[in-house]
């Protein structure tokens, strides 16, 4: 019994640890063959690595900040963005020979005093805003082109700024 003993322990050891290596050798890497949602991990792309160490926990791991797409609507000029829009589809009905609706767009203040039914700008919401609205929605320019989709963003962000006078 007493050379039976260390040979069953030397056995049991032996295949503890082959049992160990082939559940290492398993790695979460492989998709199970019964399930299509085996977890990827992902590397982050190299220009994104950092000094400083992953964290190991998934629950301390910040969400990813998404970068600005455009810049920020306070960099939107009035003479520099919004009033070329308005010379090239708009000054035709509302400042030109005409003043459609008493809406005079040559100015800023003739734009901010608004037409023969009032205010047609909310500064700082376009979305209650009417000149807005019937930019977007096509209704103007009546006799031009529909605005382009950077053109009406510009004035859109322009108008959520504050409709400033720079």
């Amino acid at each position: 019994m007493k050379r039976k003993l260390p040979l069953i322990l030397t056995i049991l050891i032996v295949t503890a640890l082959s049992a160990c290596g082939q559940q290492a050798a398993q790695t979460p890497l492989e998709p199970a063959a019964a399930t299509e949602t085996a977890i990827q991990p992902t590397q982050p792309p190299a220009a994104t690595e950092t000094a400083q160490p992953l964290p190991t926990d998934s629950a301390a791991v910040p969400p990813p900040t998404e970068a600005p797409v455009a810049a920020p609507a306070s960099e939107v000029s009035f003479a520099n963005d919004v009033m070329p829009i308005f010379e090239a589809s708009c000054i035709k009905c509302h400042g030109g020979e005409k003043t459609k609706e008493g809406l005079d767009l040559k100015t800023y203040e003739g734009l901010m005093a608004g037409s023969f039914n009032g205010s047609v700008l909310e500064a700082g919401n376009a979305n209650d805003s009417l000149f807005v609205q019937q930019i977007i929605e096509g209704e103007m320019p009546k006799r031009e082109d529909r605005l382009s989709d950077s053109d009406i963003q510009i004035i859109i962000d322009w108008v959520n700024a504050g409709a400033l006078n720079n």
